[in-house]
């Protein structure tokens, strides 16, 4: 463990403090445990000795875990179950359940949202699952009567307008024309929003505001992609008035 040494020193030499560390292990290597580092040539040493956890060792006491009131152990079970399951619709059910395990917690929006990327990213199921997941999540939220959008929206978002960027781009350099990138981002943003707002809001608000997104410029749909993480109607979405806009003017 040379590389813990070197941050253990290095902290020390900037700082001159006393420094303590220690190594959390993620492996699933039952028997890997280092606890020092040692070196030594013609009668001088060093000898560097520091305390290990082992996630691994939680294993089995996953009733426990559920049972803390630490949120760090949202993060502890992802990682367990992330390396003990790996079937999809499996992991689509462990995913959803530490969900509800934060609501039950009584979370504030903000922290969910944080400790759910810690899930999406440990937990995260095949691509021909995760619009169902996405769609159980919507539910369950609606059931909860809060609606929390959480960052399966805001990814969501983010992946829609780089696949229409992608997508704009090599029309363009088919077309040979600078007009192919711009729709290709507009297409792109529209396509993504108006599927977001299908979750959200339902069918009927999509068909009542098609023609208005599908003809809005690429940097309108951002802005409307934006202002629906946390509005609470299509309307609000499309026209929150100057008070709820918060975007700078002129």
């Amino acid at each position: 463990m040379l590389s813990l040494y070197i941050y253990h020193y290095r902290l020390f030499d900037r700082h001159r403090l006393e420094v303590v560390s220690l190594a959390v292990r993620a492996d699933n290597v039952p028997h890997y445990r280092p606890q020092g580092y040692r070196q030594g040539r013609w009668g001088c040493a060093l000898e560097f000795r520091f305390p290990t956890v082992k996630l691994l060792d939680w294993r089995g006491r996953e009733d426990e875990l559920e049972a803390s009131d630490n949120p760090f152990t949202l993060a502890l079970l992802a990682h367990l179950q992330a390396q003990a399951v790996r079937e999809g619709e499996a992991r689509k059910a462990v995913k959803m359940h530490l969900v509800r395990l934060m609501y039950r917690r009584g979370y504030t929006r903000q922290r969910i949202q944080q400790w759910f990327r810690i899930i999406d990213w440990l937990l995260q199921p095949p691509p021909a699952l995760e619009q169902t997941f996405q769609q159980e999540l919507h539910d369950y939220e609606e059931g909860m009567k809060m609606p929390y959008i959480t960052s399966i929206e805001r990814s969501g978002i983010k992946k829609g307008l780089r696949r229409g960027l992608e997508r704009g781009v090599a029309r363009g350099i088919k077309q040979g024309e600078r007009q192919g990138v711009q729709q290709g981002v507009q297409q792109g943003e529209a396509t993504v929003l108006l599927r977001l707002m299908r979750l959200k809001y339902g069918e009927p608000a999509v068909e009542a505001y098609r023609r208005r997104i599908e003809q809005a410029d690429a940097d309108t749909l951002l802005r409307w992609s934006e202002r629906l993480l946390t509005a609470d109607t299509p309307e609000q979405m499309l026209d929150p008035g100057p008070a709820a806009d918060p975007r700078p003017q002129g």
